[in-house]
């Protein structure tokens, strides 16, 4: 009878700490995911795309087109304006192509990265799907005949400033977040963009 009470408390002694250890977890909050960038962005939800009367878009995905067509303007701007340090050189093909009055690859362009950013910060669904070149093919000449130039540390750095106006421009806080994330994602391809 002893050893069936030591049996007997033993158990109770488990399963008790078991329960405690188990209503312990419960009041320990589960840690925080953070919503990836296209998620904080405005995410799949689909809402009126104001460039294509009656069609829907992703809000993320739309706020990524806001930002890329912005740093485009900005670009051009710098290349009308004879910036110094502009990147006129990099997109010589397709602003002669524009200057002609053919912007249809002007539109591929923004397609491209449009897919390319959504699809690597958190757009799922099939309409963020990259199927461009790969970096380092994408910024070499001898591999893509649209790329005028290829790109140094500077004018990946040039570039990285268009797309932070872009994104202050589109109300993306500077001091956010979210704008030290899109960052992040930017120097995560300067590597294999910067080629000389």
């Amino acid at each position: 009878m002893k050893n069936y009470s030591k049996i007997t408390l033993g158990v109770l002694f488990v399963a008790s700490t078991a329960f405690t250890s188990c209503s312990n977890d419960d009041d320990v909050p589960a840690p925080m995911v953070k919503a990836s960038i296209y998620e904080r962005l405005g995410g799949s939800k689909m809402v009126a795309d104001p460039d294509m009367p009656g069609q829907m878009i992703e809000a993320g995905r739309l706020s990524y087109r806001k930002v890329v067509n912005s740093t485009v303007g900005l670009i051009v701007a710098d290349v009308q304006n004879k910036a110094p340090g502009n990147l006129g050189a990099h997109f010589a093909p397709l602003l002669t192509e524009v200057a002609a009055g053919n912007t249809t690859k002007l539109a591929v362009l923004v397609d491209n990265l449009t897919d390319f950013f959504s699809f690597n910060t958190g757009g799922t669904n099939a309409v963020n799907t990259y199927t461009g070149l790969n970096m380092v093919a994408t910024h070499d000449p001898a591999q893509n005949p649209r790329m005028g130039t290829k790109s140094s540390d500077a004018d990946f750095t040039k570039f990285e400033g268009y797309v932070g106006a872009a994104a202050v421009a589109n109300g993306v806080k500077s001091d956010t977040e979210l704008y030290k994330d899109i960052v992040v994602v930017l120097e995560s391809i300067r590597k294999p963009t910067v080629q000389k």
